[in-house]
């Protein structure tokens, strides 16, 4: 994954994980992050999606923790945002008539599903819990 869309995502959740009675705007958040609200807003929208996160509108609104912080796992956060496999994208139009070219995308197609497995079990053993501890 070669964006910040996990990373985005994971200093959200450490922050609400930080305090999960409080409710965070995507104001106060963005600027924690230094990133504009929209994508902050973005985020949250994926994360409420999954289930990992509440709003609410008004005065009193905000965003704060949907579960407890002890079931939550960076591999769900990972989940929520990923887009494509770790290892990027393949390239969709590889030449038919190249030995290598014509295979190419079913042995990338498991390496890249290997390697994620990988990934989401190593992310399975981290609780947001024990991320947020080294902050304190």
């Amino acid at each position: 994954m070669n964006n910040t869309r996990f990373s985005t995502a994971l200093h959200i959740m450490t922050i609400l994980g930080s305090k999960p009675e409080e409710w965070h705007t995507s104001d106060w958040l963005a600027g924690s992050i230094n990133v504009n609200p929209v994508v902050v807003r973005k985020e949250i929208s994926v994360l409420r999606e999954a289930g990992l996160v509440e709003s609410k509108k008004g005065k009193e609104g905000g965003t704060r923790l949907g579960k407890n912080i002890d079931q939550i796992t960076i591999a769900e956060i990972y989940n929520a945002v990923k887009k494509s496999e770790v290892l990027g994208k393949k390239n969709q139009h590889p030449n038919p008539q190249c030995e290598v070219g014509k295979v190419i995308n079913q042995h990338l197609d498991l390496l890249f599903s290997e390697t994620d497995e990988v990934v989401l079990n190593f992310l399975k053993e981290k609780s947001l819990k024990n991320f947020i501890e080294q902050f304190k």
